[in-house]
């Protein structure tokens, strides 16, 4: 990663089956879904792409299925101060340096999608591959937690990394690793962390591993208490954060994993104290912005969600509103709110909108404004920035791995420096994005434009499969009649639409705006 602060009408006919566990052998067709009455855009091969990459972005000891046939295992030797094991999770980008920080802001954005989405996850065939995104970090969190008040936020050095440009299965410099602990406290990253663990557990219990579910969650409880009992930013101990992923503050953390631990144990104590961080850290003004250091407008909706009181569902409609109505817009209409990560902030909005319009909050209204911004990305800007998919995708993505050539070919910064789409296609990257006029440039060196991280991809695709839920609630039973005919298939998923009605009804009464 290369990156300055901050980030970056009928219904879908269910003819979205797609083997979760299939090797993508092939590049994914071009062309957006042609079903009368369907999406323009095949929402569950985006779904598909996107974890995908989050494959191409594992750390540590692949496993026995693993579908990027260019990726192996790497850094096998990370380790903590203690010797402690340090393998697995993501590369935060192009880059082999894991960055705690943005890990588990990923994690808990890509867990909400997939408690309020599961169906569309379901019907696509990406559950078992969402799943083991999910478990793939959560792992990772755990071995980090070393203890109840330590826990390694870093691992490599993004200077000595920097010097290296090639594969990560041959990476041959030193990686060290960065903790927080009590005369080092983290709150933010430990705030961060635990609502990640909170939210993984809760879909976990729900797919009835109740066993995993529970030991995220006690990880979860350790790691708030760490918080709120030892207060700091992190990056003031994990220096190198301070100029890639600074933290500005730590109370939309404390309030995020709070809500998120009520969410996960209905225990009154964790809804009391997010009600208390929201009012201490001022939390009820409106932001400008959702992302891995600005977590407010999550907590409004959240906790409207949770608690269908006046002043957060205001709040989460005033946000939304503000950036349906007056943020600032591109030419082609994509909200523009910085330079650096333009796709990821939109995407981010949009998702957490959606999440507002489940809330009962001007539903139509958001849905369609989640709906223009995914489009942009997906090709009614003109292109697609999503590698490897629709018309005109990126070829260029600034990421190491995917630029260098087949294995046992040697791979340096040649590789950078070659004027030529990357041998290995990152499918399902979304790219940093255009500028403020739409315009941007396919090459390799402009980071700007064609950095991918961790982060891009997770609002992303949790408003992505939002917009697959919300086609198949809206199902006619003409658009059923166009299935392949798999009954039982078709039943499972009328009956889940039906189950998910009746908590919809039970859990948000629709507010007049």
């Amino acid at each position: 990663m290369t990156r300055p602060p901050p980030c970056s009408w009928a219904a879908l006919a269910l003819l979205l089956a797609v083997a979760a566990a299939a090797a993508v052998a092939a590049p994914p067709s071009a062309a957006p879904a042609n079903n009368a009455g369907a999406s323009r855009y095949n929402y569950g091969k985006v779904l598909e792409l996107s974890l995908l990459f989050y494959e191409a972005q594992r750390s540590g000891r692949l496993p026995a299925d693993n579908r990027v046939a260019w990726r192996g295992d790497s850094a096998l030797g990370d380790r903590g101060n203690n010797g402690e094991d340090l393998t697995g999770g993501y590369y935060d980008a192009g880059d082999f340096v894991k960055f705690g920080f943005t890990m588990a802001s990923t994690t808990t954005l890509l867990a909400w999608g997939m408690l309020s989405y599961r169906d569309a996850y379901k019907v696509s065939g990406q559950l078992h591959a969402g799943l083991g995104a999910l478990k793939w970090a959560a792992d990772y969190f755990i071995k980090c937690h070393v203890s109840p008040n330590e826990l390694y936020g870093q691992v490599g050095d993004f200077a000595l990394d920097h010097q290296f440009w090639g594969r990560p299965e041959e990476l041959n410099m030193s990686r060290p690793a960065y903790k927080i602990d009590e005369q080092h406290p983290g709150s933010d990253l430990a705030g961060e962390t635990a609502a990640a663990l909170a939210a993984v557990s809760l879909v976990f219990r729900a797919e009835g591993d109740k066993e995993f579910a529970a030991l995220a969650l006690r990880h979860a409880r350790e790691l708030y208490r760490f918080a709120t009992q030892h207060r700091g930013l992190y990056h003031e101990t994990i220096k190198q954060a301070a100029e890639f992923y600074e933290s500005t503050d730590y109370g939309d953390e404390l309030t995020w994993a709070a809500a998120w631990l009520f969410r996960a144990t209905n225990e009154s104590q964790f809804l009391d104290e997010a009600q208390h961080h929201y009012s201490k850290f001022r939390l009820r003004e409106r932001p400008n912005e959702f992302f891995y250091n600005k977590k407010v407008a999550g907590v409004q909706v959240l906790l409207a969600q949770l608690t269908r009181q006046r002043e957060y569902l205001e709040a989460a409609q005033a946000f939304c509103d503000f950036t349906v109505d007056q943020q600032k817009r591109t030419p082609k209409g994509l909200v523009y709110i910085d330079k650096y990560g333009t796709l990821c902030h939109a995407a981010n909005v949009a998702f957490v909108c959606l999440e507002a319009a489940d809330a009962g909050i001007k539903p139509s209204k958001y849905l369609a404004f989640a709906r223009q911004q995914i489009h942009y990305m997906l090709g009614d800007s003109g292109r697609s920035f999503v590698v490897g998919l629709g018309h005109n995708p990126p070829t260029q993505p600034y990421h190491a791995a995917s630029s260098c050539p087949d294995r046992p070919a040697a791979c340096g910064w040649d590789a950078f420096r070659k004027s030529a789409p990357n041998p290995q296609v990152l499918y399902g990257a979304l790219v940093s994005g255009p500028d403020e006029n739409d315009l941007y440039i396919d090459a390799r060196e402009e980071f700007v434009y064609n950095e991918v991280t961790l982060d891009f991809n997770a609002g992303f695709q949790s408003a992505v499969a939002g917009l697959l839920h919300h086609e198949l609630q809206s199902a006619s039973g003409s658009d059923k009649q166009q299935l392949s005919g798999d009954s039982k298939s078709m039943r499972e998923v009328y009956l889940q639409r039906r189950r998910r009605r009746r908590r919809n009804v039970l859990m948000y009464k629709e507010i007049t705006p």
